[in-house]
């Protein structure tokens, strides 16, 4: 593929800005159909069309008409290449703000943006990072030069770029689960930055590496701040909440904005849905209305707060989230089970690599990962 002419491009991260700004943006996706079904740019005011790159090779006469005159278009494939062709396309056509997404879905899809979520009560701040491609959420917490990182991405220089330009030194790094839908890069951060690494032990009987064991009830100090864990079990039997100076709510995947964690990601929704509700129904219900929820995950861009951030206050959710308001033990158990969605891609595979399992090259963990997150009933 040769392009004649020189062709603008737009970073993800100058997109997710846009984005996460409520810009008016008018996006063409050029991949597969299915590929664009099953996953996409979203955000409150972008209009998106789908028009594979093979049906666009001879020119773009068929959406011309699509097209709008006075707004920026941007372009977008799997991995940057088609979007370059089809970018070119459209300027040739008359067209004048054309840009091809960089990198394309594949670096959509690894882009964190950290976002302050609030000041902590004895001193300090608390970061939700986030990835807007993917819907995963991880947590910095910072107090007195000190910080603690929770539910760690794979792409770590967002947090090394951060932490350094803050002056941070690293104490902490702590997963509320053993992660399905996505690589955890926990340990390496916690080795790259001379951290203590911390996973719930019922998650860890099959990993190969060693670990600090996080017991129910243990409270962690961060500079000033405190962070105290919660046994949580439902998504998995090892799912550990964690609360951030009785102000914060950090859920993992065991309860989001508008949905509950689904139990089934290690084959045993019969056996934790039981433990799900338990969480949610008793153990939840004993804290604070007041904690701000924090989850690892967000479904939609509905979910998103104007500043971009996710989060809602536990008595809300408890009285809008349909997920907490199943008052019959077995209507609860029939929803959960029985509105699951697809599991996510390479689900199995993620896990045996958050085992310490299998170390899958850079090319392969980012195609593990291609897709939306699956982590919560529907």
């Amino acid at each position: 593929m040769v392009l004649e002419t020189e062709v603008k491009t737009i970073t993800v991260k100058e997109l997710a800005k846009k984005v996460l700004n409520h810009e008016d943006l008018f996006i063409i996706d050029a991949r597969n159909t299915d590929d664009f079904d099953d996953w996409k740019i979203e955000g409150k005011n972008i209009e998106i069309i789908n028009t594979p790159y093979f049906e666009l090779l001879e020119g773009v006469d068929s959406i011309v008409d699509k097209l709008p005159k006075s707004k920026e278009i941007y372009v977008v494939c799997a991995k940057g290449g088609s979007s370059e062709f089809v970018a070119q396309q459209i300027t040739e056509a008359g067209f004048t703000d054309v840009y091809s997404v960089a990198g394309g879905m594949k670096a959509w899809s690894e882009h964190l943006e950290p976002i302050k979520i609030g000041e902590l009560k004895n001193g300090g701040e608390l970061y939700q990072f986030v990835r807007i491609g993917k819907g995963c959420l991880s947590y910095l917490i910072i107090s007195n030069g000190v910080g603690a990182v929770i539910d760690t991405s794979r792409m770590l220089e967002p947090y090394e770029t951060f932490i350094k330009k803050h002056d941070i030194k690293l104490s902490h790094v702590l997963d509320t689960h053993l992660h399905a839908d996505h690589i955890s890069g926990g340990r390496k951060l916690a080795d790259k930055l001379d951290a203590k690494y911390y996973l719930p032990p019922k998650d860890a009987n099959e990993v190969t590496f060693n670990y600090e064991v996080i017991n129910d009830g243990d409270e962690y100090t961060v500079g000033h701040a405190t962070i105290k864990a919660l046994y949580s079990p439902g998504h998995t039997i090892g799912s550990t909440s964690f609360i951030i100076e009785d102000q914060y709510l950090l859920t993992g995947d065991i309860l989001f904005i508008d949905s509950i964690g689904r139990p089934d990601l290690a084959g045993k929704a019969e056996d934790w849905v039981g433990d799900l509700r338990a969480t949610l129904y008793e153990r939840y219900k004993e804290l604070s209305d007041d904690l701000l929820v924090l989850p690892a995950h967000f479904m939609g861009i509905g979910e998103m707060n104007t500043d971009g951030s996710i989060s809602e206050k536990l008595s809300t959710l408890y009285h809008k989230n349909h997920g907490l308001n199943i008052t019959d033990e077995h209507e609860f158990r029939k929803t959960v089970t029985e509105n699951l969605p697809p599991q996510p891609n390479s689900y199995q595979e993620i896990r045996e690599t958050n085992m310490g399992k299998d170390i899958p090259e850079e090319e392969k963990q980012r195609e593990m990962e291609i897709g939306p997150n699956r982590c919560a009933v529907r």
